[in-house]
């Protein structure tokens, strides 16, 4: 068995162990998730993808390994404006703590298949349009521009034409059935307002992909580096926003360092294969130096009332 085949393996047999672990042990009955736990779950999915980064390191080289660090860095880091999302789309339906972890786990897990679709295309795209690079790191220097921009009003859910669609097809029941996504009522199959939050996460981290699946292709073209990276990163993400879900408002100018982070990713992809071209190495360095000022920032300046 070749070495790709070992970490391919690896990989779906970690992820499959961890998620059938994390719903159907730890998670199995729905409950308020403490900042404690969440925090250990945090650090259990670092060590997890860290591990597995071990491998990539054992198999397949140093260079490979960084670069897979480097797009987890990256990655988590763009997945910070998907937590300021939950908290509004939690906050506007009312969902009770207790159920907020089942509709991240099923969000997460559609997640990784929508993306695993889009990195697929991507990585098609690549291997036969070189071009579409650059096209990328243009778009993606407009975006990080446009987030830095972009008001700190909250989202709100109820314009989101998504929800309009849901409310419009599929027949809803008038309030919370437990933590069920579907009730049968009178002979009718009824969705609850848990299946339309459901659909809002999904719909909102499609949105969110958009953006940071190409940003890793300014680190690597592999697709295995990409997938896993991507994977590792946004599992992560549901215990991250039960930890910084009530603190997210003191990070008022985290916006701006994701901005920057992506004109960032954006000028080194225009910039491969030239003489400017920044290594794996010091882009990490980069991402890291942004992210730290923008937290730093945000708590040496408090915002305003």
């Amino acid at each position: 068995m070749t070495p790709n085949k070992i970490l391919w393996l690896a990989f779906a047999a970690l992820i499959f162990c961890s998620l059938a672990a994390d719903l159907g042990v730890f998670h199995r009955r729905a409950k308020t998730a403490s900042f404690r736990q969440s925090l250990a779950w945090v650090l259990i999915w670092f060590m997890l993808a860290m591990l597995f980064n071990a491998g990539v390191w054992w198999h397949r080289g140093p260079e490979q390994a960084l670069q897979f660090f480097t797009g987890y860095v990256i990655e988590i880091s763009l997945s910070m404006d998907n937590v300021f999302v939950f908290v509004s789309i939690f906050a506007f339906f009312a969902v009770p703590a207790a159920y907020q972890h089942k509709i991240l786990f099923w969000g997460i897990l559609g997640a990784m298949i929508l993306r695993g679709l889009m990195i697929g295309l991507g990585c098609a795209l690549v291997a036969k349009f070189a071009w579409i690079l650059y096209i990328f790191g243009g778009f993606l220097i407009l975006t990080g521009i446009k987030m830095a921009l972009k008001s700190a009003e909250p989202v709100g859910p109820e314009r989101n034409p998504v929800v309009r669609l849901v409310r419009k097809v599929v027949p809803m029941a008038d309030g919370y059935r437990g933590s069920n996504f579907f009730v049968r009522e009178n002979g009718r199959l009824l969705a609850t307002p848990i299946f339309l939050v459901l659909v809002l996460v999904e719909a909102s981290d499609v949105v969110f992909a958009v953006d940071s699946v190409p940003a890793i292709f300014a680190i690597t073209t592999d697709p295995f580096i990409v997938f896993t990276s991507n994977i590792f990163a946004i599992l992560g993400l549901r215990s991250l926003y039960f930890v910084l879900a009530a603190a997210m408002d003191k990070f008022h100018l985290l916006h701006y360092g994701l901005g920057a982070v992506l004109v960032f990713v954006g000028t080194k992809m225009l910039l491969d294969h030239t003489r400017f071209e920044v290594g794996t190495l010091a882009s990490l360095v980069v991402v890291g130096a942004i992210l730290a000022v923008s937290v730093i920032a945000s708590l040496l300046r408090p915002p305003r009332e």
